[in-house]
């Protein structure tokens, strides 16, 4: 389990970063909601878990043995093809930000991505989401360009990033 105490006025929580799977994908298509992710939804994610090149995964807090409750924290999609990994979704439940979650989800994607052989990362970003931004921007992610009103509700520019994955020793 992962444990990052990362805001000071956040409760840190415990969490283990591991493969989606289709019985995680109601709590998946619920963050994305709640982020204001674009939404893929169900048919979607599952359609994408079966693919070979998908990297799904999920942070989850220890099971607390009530069927109601939610264990989810956090999810992200992405798919490597040649040489690259791209990050399509990354989201994280609200009360939970702050706990290091988007940082390992991300991490753990880059990871997989390097060890099927991506050099490289791409993704796209809400041109307003500065926290997103700053997450992506300490992992080397840079701006390479713009796509002018590519997110709708609301309309906003996508910004599309990309970095030079380091090779694991």
């Amino acid at each position: 389990m992962s444990r990052v105490k990362y805001r000071k006025d956040v409760a840190p929580i415990s969490f283990s970063i591991m493969p989606m799977t289709e019985h995680d994908l109601l709590e998946v298509g619920e963050i994305e909601e709640s982020c204001g992710l674009s939404i893929w939804g169900w048919d979607a994610y599952r359609a994408e878990l079966a693919r070979p090149e998908a990297i799904m995964l999920v942070a989850r807090r220890p099971a607390d043995f009530s069927y109601a409750r939610r264990n989810l924290s956090g999810f992200i999609a992405a798919r490597t093809a040649t040489d690259e990994v791209h990050i399509n979704n990354i989201g994280v439940v609200k009360v939970h930000r702050g706990n290091g979650i988007g940082i390992a989800l991300l991490s753990a994607a880059l990871s997989d991505g390097r060890r099927r052989g991506a050099r490289i990362a791409v993704l796209e970003v809400r041109a307003g989401n500065h926290a997103a931004l700053s997450l992506y921007r300490r992992y080397g992610f840079s701006i390479t360009g713009r796509r002018l009103r590519y997110y709708r509700d609301p309309l906003e520019d996508a910004l599309i990033m990309r970095a030079v994955l380091k090779c694991s020793a």
